[in-house]
């Protein structure tokens, strides 16, 4: 795989091996433009107060629902306003998802990361069209895809011009209702060469598990988070945080509330110095 190295977000490098990790971190979805900038001001004053590099994670539009009658955002043209506001005005970097081709280059003129939401990440044409921006792209792993098999996926992006890409690894199905973290799986993304993340919020749902909404169980994500980060294979996470995930009208039940956020960071990041110790 090549790529430009090392890649940056925002004007902080990120790359495989480095000293300290890198964060996407927010909001499953927006829901209001005042919630947006509460939870992005405040993670980054977290950040900060830790030197890490960081960009703002919110959706515009949540297209993967489990039922019509479940909440899909602002919309693009809302959403991307408020997510270009948050950029400007606290100067950070932002993330949100695209689902279909032709969201890509509006999206691209506001955010710094395109993400490609898991079920999505084999679909070419979205692929070849996040590529053709200026934007990194953060493809999520397929919960139905072996480690070794997002190799292809990062080729169809670097082969068509990608700027840089980044693999998720966000669980793998087990069975019906249920995902399950393969954490060798990690070495394995590792060996491809793109920096590898962890999704630790999205690790712990239960896909269907609320009959029409998905279920999780967030008491699980810090000692996920922990044991991924102890691998020594991972170089960024992945957090839904929100000060009251349970009003939330996506994700609620595995987003980690924003005031429990600081510890299980905090302890986040020893586990993964120690991972960095022993790999090295």
């Amino acid at each position: 795989m090549t790529q430009s190295s090392p890649l940056r977000l925002g004007d902080r490098p990120i790359s495989p091996g480095a000293r300290k990790p890198f964060f996407f971190a927010g909001p499953c979805v927006l829901e209001s433009r005042d919630l947006a900038f509460e939870i992005a001001g405040r993670l980054r004053e977290l950040f900060a107060e830790r030197d890490l590099a960081f960009a703002f994670k919110a959706s515009f539009d949540k297209a993967n629902r489990s039922s019509l009658g479940s909440g899909r955002g602002p919309g693009p043209e809302l959403g991307l306003e408020w997510l270009a506001a948050i950029k400007q005005e606290l100067e950070i970097p932002v993330l949100t998802d695209v689902h279909v081709p032709e969201q890509c280059a509006a999206a691209a003129e506001v955010v710094d990361v395109l993400q490609i939401p898991a079920f999505l990440c084999r679909q070419t044409d979205l692929l070849i069209a996040a590529a053709r921006t200026d934007c990194l792209v953060n493809v999520k792993k397929g919960q139905f895809l072996a480690p070794w098999d997002m190799q292809h996926v990062v080729k169809k992006i670097t082969d068509s011009g990608g700027k840089g890409v980044l693999v998720t690894e966000r669980g793998s199905s087990f069975g019906y209702g249920r995902l399950v973290v393969d954490m060798t799986g990690l070495a394995h993304l590792r060996a491809i060469g793109a920096p590898v993340v962890f999704d630790a919020t999205h690790s712990v749902q239960q896909p269907g598990g609320l009959g029409e909404r998905t279920g999780g169980d967030r008491t699980l994500v810090p000692a996920l988070s922990r044991a991924a980060a102890a691998t020594g294979n991972v170089d960024g996470f992945f957090f839904e945080v929100h000060p009251d995930p349970d009003s939330s009208p996506s994700d609620g039940p595995n987003m980690v509330q924003l005031e429990e956020f600081p510890a299980i960071l905090d302890d986040l990041l020893r586990a993964f110095e120690a991972g960095r110790a022993a790999s090295s």
